[in-house]
């Protein structure tokens, strides 16, 4: 592993959103979780107060540190879908329990956490070299008003259907 990893800053609930992210991503598990000692500002004595976890192989920390700062689209993780089961699957399981859609494939989980849920076309079909300059223009037109994505739409605007 790397020696550059993800810091989460949550209010209250570092120890709740490791755990559905663990739920959600393979290759994942929470490998450590610290207690808050009396005199944490802003954390009760016993909560969670450092959570550390493996997200698909990503070492990640997560934080409760109280009201101070918020999570923002300022950071999001991507997740890279074969196809569009995974896209849809992903999408789903990020929305639930009270998450929102944004737009390119972009949400926020029910913890505020920004995600991408991009098929790994998305790529090929917006900044493939040697592809289709007028075809990418029309992939990534169809692409703006999107919610979650298509990968067949997608597809079908770049090669001009």
């Amino acid at each position: 592993m790397g020696i550059v990893r993800p810091h989460l800053w949550f209010d209250d609930q570092a120890e709740q959103a490791a755990d559905f992210y663990v739920s959600v991503l393979p290759r994942s598990e929470v490998t450590n979780v610290v207690r808050a000692p009396a005199g944490v500002p802003g954390v009760p004595e016993g909560q969670a107060f450092v959570v550390e976890a493996v997200l698909d192989g990503q070492h990640v920390t997560l934080m409760n540190g109280g009201p101070t700062f918020q999570l923002d689209e300022a950071f999001s993780f991507v997740i890279d879908c074969q196809d569009q089961a995974e896209v849809d699957h992903y999408w789903d399981a990020l929305l639930a329990g009270g998450g929102e859609p944004s737009r390119c494939g972009w949400l926020k989980d029910r913890f505020g956490l920004s995600w991408q849920v991009v098929p790994v076309a998305l790529d090929r079909l917006l900044f493939g070299t040697g592809g289709d300059p007028e075809g990418s223009a029309r992939a990534m037109a169809a692409m703006m008003p999107m919610t979650k994505l298509d990968i067949a739409a997608l597809q079908a605007a770049y090669d001009g259907l």
